[in-house]
């Protein structure tokens, strides 16, 4: 009997472990780009980790617009929520991480979904871009946000700003 009730406290200790250190966190990416690579400036997430039902996670989205032509600089176009190659993954400039818990995670989702699912020609190259796409995700989160002008197509020196609008990330300027 003491040995069941030893084995069973085991048990409950391990699931109590494991239930704690469930958790995903989220990383901020700006990727660099260029035209001549014909990849443009990005801003977007990952999420990598395990949900308290054990479910591991390994996502990233980012917003962009379906097409890159011309018709971006004219008004709204249509619209996609993209995915990165684990090669571009590697590529990215890392800006900070946070933790997340499970109802964070799934707002997130939640959010991924609104946008990837809206109607019509969703992307706005200034007021609804890949920018705005991870700053929305950023506010689910608890951070400061804002939308410099003179920063809506810069993704890396946004991320930057918004580093330094929340020192509590203790995050560092990505040259």
């Amino acid at each position: 009997m003491v040995r069941i009730i030893r084995n069973l406290a085991v048990l409950f200790a391990l699931a109590c472990s494991s239930m704690a250190s469930a958790a995903v966190e989220i990383t901020f990416h700006s990727f660099n780009g260029s035209v001549f690579v014909g990849r443009y400036p990005h801003a977007f997430i990952s999420m990598e980790g395990t949900l308290k039902d054990g479910t591991q996670i390994k996502e990233n989205y980012g917003f962009s617009a379906k097409k890159a032509t011309i018709a971006v600089l004219r008004g709204p176009v249509e619209h996609i929520v993209m995915t990165e190659k684990e090669k571009w993954l590697a590529k990215t400039n890392r800006h900070f991480t946070l933790t997340m818990n499970d109802e964070q995670y799934w707002k997130v989702r939640g959010h991924v979904a609104a946008w990837r699912d809206a109607p019509g020609r969703y992307y706005d190259l200034d007021t609804r871009n890949c920018i705005h796409f991870v700053g929305e995700i950023g506010k689910i989160l608890g951070l400061k946000v804002e939308y410099p002008d003179d920063m809506l197509r810069k993704p890396k020196s946004w991320l930057n700003h918004v580093s330094k609008l929340n020192p509590r990330l203790d995050a560092r300027q990505v040259d």
